[in-house]
């Protein structure tokens, strides 16, 4: 546990370095919640209490999606899968398959370095500028703000384990940046990043609520504006993170197995 406490932390370090970057990207999250919540702000108007939401409750969906945007990585490219991708591709991997630790745990706890980080560096500012400018339904109760940090954590966990899968697919992939785009486009859509999830109708409104991408925007801002009880949203989370995990390991066995690393 300490290596990987030590992981965890280089991994902390490794992005605090990268100043600059830190700075435009708060930048950009700022200035796109003031575009998104102005937006939110004429839709509410027209449809007051759409999806369950009242108008305050909505712009706080907003701020709380900015501030996760880099955490959960919903834009992939910003987290360990392009450097796990390059190490396959170049057959770097077979060392890191030699070494005495395990493969996945190495990267999760290097990506939960990076996720607080990025909370510290990149979300808690965007959430600090849209609650001067606008009302949000932001709560009082230290216990409900304890609930949403621990709702962060399994989010991150079920974040990874989404683009783990992702990044093994280098080992059959010469080039694998297809799939990223695609589950890029997929993570935007569906963890609520665009429109809260319970805006969306019916069936279709239900599944997507259900798949694992809910976990890591929708559940969490639930949780923080008390639509959605701890216990039952961590339940959730911890299932997929389980049978995400599960899921990268059985991949990275049949990989390691049975395909040729490439570079050698």
């Amino acid at each position: 546990m300490r290596l990987y406490a030590a992981v965890a932390a280089g991994g902390f370090r490794r992005y605090a370095t990268y100043r600059g970057a830190t700075l435009a990207g708060v930048f950009t999250n700022t200035v796109f919640g003031l575009i998104i919540a102005c937006t939110y702000i004429a839709l509410w108007d027209e449809r007051p209490h759409l999806g369950g939401y009242t108008q305050e409750q909505a712009l706080t969906y907003v701020w709380i999606g900015q501030a996760m945007f880099a955490v959960m990585v919903l834009q992939l490219g910003g987290g360990f899968e392009a450097d796990l991708m390059d190490r396959i591709r170049s057959g770097d991997i077979a060392v890191d398959l030699y070494r005495p630790v395990d493969l996945q745990a190495w990267w999760l706890a290097q990506d939960l370095g990076r996720a607080g980080f990025q909370f510290l560096g990149r979300g808690v500012v965007p959430v600090c500028v849209g609650a001067l400018v606008f009302q949000l339904a932001l709560p009082a109760d230290p216990l409900r703000w304890f609930a949403f940090l621990l709702t962060l954590v399994f989010g991150v966990a079920v974040s990874f384990a989404l683009r783990y899968l992702v990044a093994l697919s280098a080992f059959w992939l010469m080039d694998g940046s297809g799939v990223v785009q695609m589950a890029g486009l997929v993570a935007n859509f569906m963890s609520g990043m665009l429109l809260p999830l319970n805006v969306f109708p019916g069936a279709f409104g239900e599944v997507a609520r259900a798949l694992p991408w809910s976990a890591l925007l929708q559940v969490p801002a639930d949780v923080l504006m008390g639509e959605r009880g701890a216990a039952g949203a961590l339940a959730f989370q911890g299932m997929w993170a389980v049978v995400l995990l599960g899921a990268g390991r059985l991949l990275q066995r049949a990989a390691t197995r049975r395909v040729v690393v490439q570079g050698g």
